[in-house]
């Protein structure tokens, strides 16, 4: 039982990419704009905050007291648009108070737009890509006896369950993480920074629904692979890319519109 040197390769890339691009991003931001930390700080405790825990508590709730798997349309529909809700209203009582902090600016947004996009990247690829290439270099030198020696019951069940996905799972797999969360930080900057306009721009809160409108036809592919009525999972990845391309057209074109807005209003575009 062996990992190959590709599939560790690939989970490095990916790991690389997870871990390294919001870092750079933020870099890039920060010379070429001068974008401030702050927001990028609350864009990440955000997406935690609401996210991982207040919509995963929710999860929790109602998935365990009815049998929307059963009902894979109505699975599908509460998933998206759970997600937009939770994730665009983050962002948008995040954009509040840094509003009354007087940060101001298109960096704001694009710097808030990188730490909840960077953070989602972090913690739901990064870190179990670098999981994942430790538990294979256990695997190919022969150790992983010395973990499961240790386990029993289900802990043991779910690190074979563990094992086996990663003897199983095609190389070119774990590549796509990395290239997913690429599209997924584009995704997430741009929703951020619609959101962003919606709250600084008067007469412009009409933004905010769309958003949670976009976040949900964009997380519709996904959500349909995970009730098997997508089942190509390169057909879901490339829905990715082409929602990441049409949503930083319009957001370029939404900037265009807005950003003489933010001047009138004394703010910086």
């Amino acid at each position: 039982m062996q990992i190959s040197v590709l599939s560790i390769i690939f989970m490095a890339v990916s790991a690389v990419i997870s871990i390294g691009l919001p870092i750079a991003l933020f870099i890039f931001l920060y010379k070429k704009h001068g974008a401030k930390f702050l927001p990028m700080i609350i864009g990440a405790a955000a997406f935690i905050i609401f996210a991982l825990i207040l919509e995963s508590a929710i999860h929790f709730f109602v998935l365990k007291t009815f049998s929307l798997k059963e009902k894979p349309l109505i699975y599908i529909l509460y998933g998206i648009f759970m997600a937009g809700i939770f994730e665009e209203t983050a962002r948008f009582i995040s954009f509040k108070i840094l509003q009354k902090k007087n940060y101001t600016g298109i960096s704001t947004g694009l710097s808030y737009g990188v730490g909840h996009g960077g953070i989602e990247a972090v913690l739901l690829a990064g870190v179990s890509m670098v999981s994942a290439i430790v538990l294979s270099i256990i695997i190919n030198t022969g150790s992983i006896e010395i973990i499961t020696n240790k386990l029993e019951g289900t802990a043991l069940e779910q690190m074979n369950v563990q094992i086996d996905l990663l003897v199983t799972t095609k190389s070119y797999m774990f590549l796509l993480s990395g290239i997913e969360r690429t599209f997924a930080i584009i995704i997430q900057i741009s929703l951020s920074v619609i959101v962003f306009y919606s709250v600084f721009c008067k007469n412009k809160m009409w933004l905010f629904p769309l958003a949670i409108l976009l976040h949900a036809i964009i997380d519709l592919p996904a959500a349909a692979y995970q009730v098997g009525v997508i089942k190509n999972v390169l057909l879901v990845e490339g829905t990715v890319c082409l929602s990441a391309a049409g949503i930083v057209v319009l957001v370029i074109n939404v900037h265009k519109k807005l950003k003489r807005e933010l001047e009138k209003a004394g703010t910086t575009a």
